[in-house]
């Protein structure tokens, strides 16, 4: 900036009239201001501001405080006050309601053609527009950053899930400063926002009580946020957080707790409360449930209206669906109902019992989804009462990816204390519990493929439109004129931003905070309310989802499919090594709406074309490397051994907690005990589905191991606790197999037997084996003096506070 100085100095002539000095010196100086900004920005200084007209040119977030409009007087009488104007919304801006459900197929609901009745998602549609060329990502956490700031998923740092996150610009997920979510920019601009259910773009060892919280939801623009930070959750005890504070959900699941139904009860209030306190000022509210991705979790009053409804099997189901998209003109009259694929059984070879149990998920599938559809229209129907639902712009996404296929060939729900699924026979006479809060269950992969029609493909499949093509309704009743209508333009999830920012009334922002923003990817389509033939505004987009790729331009469409997640081998397994083998394909969507017929060997200059397009934009965006080697993530433990917590230490995530699976450790805890004894959880990492606890019951130490909801061995303290200060000492050593020894092996889905030995005060009390000291995945949390969410053990509900006073506890590892 001291070049910028010397230059006001060096233009100002000492023998210059006062008059004609003061212009040049307010000249100078508006240049230098400017000079200022543009540094900061990071922008050239000759681009934007070498004129007043120049400078307004670049649009700056937050808006600087406004000049003081009054009059600062030592004289009182003089002096006039003035408050400063706060920043407001452009008039008329609209309310923006912004919905993404999880992990659904194209044809599953009823306002597409599907099974399932979803009366408000056609009651929106009424009053809306229908889309049905709308794509997304095919996997999560890409689809949600695409959608939340308007760029590629590999510039915000997401090719992937928060867990899978590597050390790659386009895979690390670190959210960049320079890509300004839509409720950072709205609520710069005047809006208030809120975000409620499902937030999976915070990196995993960011979720801890410590944060850092940029990253969060409240600080990437949501002023509140109420839900849980993770790819899933329990339906019934939800790892809840309200801001970035962790809170448990108001009720119990005996008591009727419901995710969906909670979260919409405190998007209702939030309504409610902007309604009574600030009712010009327009909203952002952006509601995303957990459901329906596993688990399927749903109160079985939803289930029983599903009875015998997918008695047919998926092969009749898929067709019958077909039948009525096209009776309804959901798709194209030409279009083909694309063939079952060759890993996929036909239903008419499966067993009797099979059957039985593979229709029941369906069943359970269809009520959560149902449940899910009557809780977004309780939102809605809310807003309507409010007398704002003219101007509300309402856009709502049946899903961040394909149905998911992920439940392998028969589902899961009960599994043995290895992991493994229980017999057919098993599953079925235990079935009634699907949907409780007993399993972490999910349907068969045939169903996401019959809930996909006409597709191929499901999710993380971004080389078909099964996995990448999802409903969407635009409802916006004081523009959309004549709702009911279809829109066929092609058009992606990093559309809706720029969407969104257009009915705001809200130029993009050329820098945030500081920092210089990249330019949005997507495009508006609110062409498309006044314009139903005129061609799509979006020209390119690629995909890119665990090897499977695709590139779209102009309705030709590439693609290269490697696997599908019901295979056996794993992307980065067995396909990465020799993935070039596998052949590309091409459609021409113009005239093959379903990609039933592969262009490929007609046209293969077509097909190098869009593969040379595809490398293009991989490297413009960062998709490379398309396998990331093994990458050790950034945990706050780093290396660390020894952990040492206090009493009411509770709510941390596995990725800030000990890694003990498949680790020899030692847990050493003091603790007090009063006159009249104690009871209660001392330490406990994990649920009901997995994991460990130690905990005191009627005067006795008992250490209890849980894997896949199985008690896999428990040792109990042989004397009875005294009152008064006890130390308490457990060594817990796994017995590995030869290949598996090494202190930095990752956890194993395969049982890990061992062995536990407790010593209290010094005194040995007891030795005893376990058939599994690995409890599957730690679906929940690490809790000091308590045992919050759903229990380790049945031997106590939750949250089984400890009534002494426990000094501290530590966990080593060896």
């Amino acid at each position: 900036m001291v070049w910028a100085m010397r230059g006001i100095a060096s233009n100002i002539s000492a023998s210059e009239p006062t008059a004609a000095f003061l212009r040049k010196l307010r000249h100078m100086t508006m240049l230098w201001k400017c000079a200022a900004v543009s540094v900061a920005a990071g922008i050239v200084l000759a681009v934007g501001c070498s004129s007043q007209k120049n400078q307004a040119k670049i649009e700056v977030l937050p808006k600087s405080d406004p000049q003081f409009q009054g009059i600062v007087s030592a004289d009182p009488a003089k002096a006039v006050p003035a408050w400063p104007k706060e920043v407001t919304a452009t008039k008329g801006a609209p309310n923006v309601v912004l919905i993404l459900v999880d992990d659904v197929g194209f044809s599953t609901t009823s306002t597409f053609g599907g099974p399932i009745q979803t009366p408000n998602f056609d009651k929106l549609a009424s009053s809306g527009l229908r889309y049905n060329e709308f794509h997304v990502n095919s996997l999560c956490s890409p689809t949600r950053a695409s959608l939340l700031t308007g760029r590629n998923n590999h510039q915000v740092g997401f090719g992937t899930v928060a867990e899978a996150a590597s050390g790659f610009p386009g895979y690390n997920s670190l959210w960049p400063k320079s890509t300004a979510s839509v409720a950072e920019v709205l609520k710069d601009n005047g809006y208030n926002t809120a975000a409620f259910g499902k937030w999976h773009n915070t990196p995993t060892w960011q979720v801890s009580p410590v944060g850092p919280y940029d990253r969060w939801p409240t600080g990437l623009g949501f002023q509140h946020f109420y839900g849980f930070l993770a790819g899933y959750d329990n339906q019934y005890y939800t790892r809840l957080f309200r801001d970035t504070v962790p809170v448990e959900p108001p009720s119990t699941p005996q008591q009727g707790y419901s995710l969906t139904t909670d979260i919409t009860n405190e998007a209702i209030l939030w309504v409610h409360r902007q309604e009574a306190v600030a009712p010009d000022n327009p909203f952002f509210l952006y509601y995303a449930p957990g459901a329906t991705h596993t688990p399927h979790q749903v109160p079985k009053s939803w289930i029983e209206k599903y009875k015998g409804k997918f008695d047919a099997g998926w092969d009749q189901i898929r067709e019958e669906t077909f039948a009525r998209q096209k009776k309804l003109g959901i798709i194209p009259a030409n279009a083909e109902l694309t063939p079952r694929p060759s890993g996929l059984p036909a239903w008419n070879s499966l067993s009797p019992d099979q059957k039985k149990l593979l229709a029941h998920q369906a069943e359970v599938y269809a009520a959560f989804t149902a449940q899910t559809d009557y809780e977004i229209g309780r939102l809605l129907q809310a807003i309507e009462e409010s007398g704002k639902s003219d101007n509300t712009l309402v856009i709502e996404i049946f899903g961040d990816n394909g149905a998911s296929a992920e439940g392998g060939p028969d589902g899961y729900d009960a599994k043995d204390a290895q992991g493994k699924p229980l017999s057919i026979e098993q599953r079925l006479a235990s079935s009634s519990a699907d949907g409780s809060d007993v399993y972490m269950n999910h349907f068969a992969a045939a169903w996401a493929w019959a809930l996909s029609s006409p597709f191929q493909g499901t999710k993380m499949d971004a080389s078909h439109l099964g996995g990448t093509r999802d409903p969407m309704i635009l409802s916006w009743p004081d523009r959309v004129k004549h709702g009911g209508g279809l829109r066929t333009q092609f058009q992606h999830i990093t559309d809706i931003a720029p969407t969104i920012y257009e009915a705001a009334g809200v130029k993009l922002p050329d820098v945030v905070n500081g920092t210089k923003q990249i330019p949005v990817e997507g495009s508006s389509l609110l062409y498309t309310l006044d314009h139903p033939e005129e061609p799509s505004h979006h020209h390119v987009q690629y995909f890119a989802t665990l090897g499977n790729l695709a590139i779209y331009k102009d309705g030709w469409w590439a693609g290269r499919h490697i696997w599908s997640s019901w295979d056996n081998a794993s992307p980065n397994g067995g396909h990465a090594g020799n993935h070039d083998n596998h052949p590309w394909e091409l459609y021409d969507l113009n005239d093959d709406y379903s990609q039933a017929h592969d262009l490929s060997a007609k046209y293969p200059d077509k097909l190098k074309e869009l593969q040379q397009l595809f490398d293009a934009e991989a490297q413009r965006n960062n998709v490379y490397p398309i396998f990331q080697p093994p990458s050790k993530q950034p945990l706050p433990a780093g290396d660390k051994v020894l952990f040492i917590y206090r009493d009411g230490v509770d709510r941390l995530p596995n990725a800030v907690a000990p890694h003990i699976v498949g680790r020899a450790h030692t847990i050493t805890a003091d603790v007090e005990l009063p006159a009249q004894g104690a009871s209660g959880t001392i330490v406990a990492q994990g649920s009901r589905y997995g994991g460990f606890t130690l905990f005191v019951k009627d005067r006795h130490v008992i250490y209890e191991v849980n894997a896949y909801g199985n008690r896999t061995g428990q040792l109990v303290s042989r004397g009875i606790l005294k009152p008064g200060k006890i130390h308490i000492v457990l060594e817990v050593k796994p017995q590995l197999q030869a290949s598996n020894k090494s202190k930095s092996s990752p956890a194993s889905s395969s049982g890990i037997p061992g062995s536990a030995l407790l010593t209290v005060d010094g005194v040995a009390q007891g030795q005893a084996t376990f058939t599994n000291l690995n409890g599957s995945s730690y679906t929940e949390t690490l809790d000091i003096g308590s045992d919050l969410g759903s229990p380790v053990s049945p031997a106590y509900q939750s949250p089984n506070r400890f009534t002494g006073k426990i000094d501290q506890v530590k966990i080593e590892l060896h």
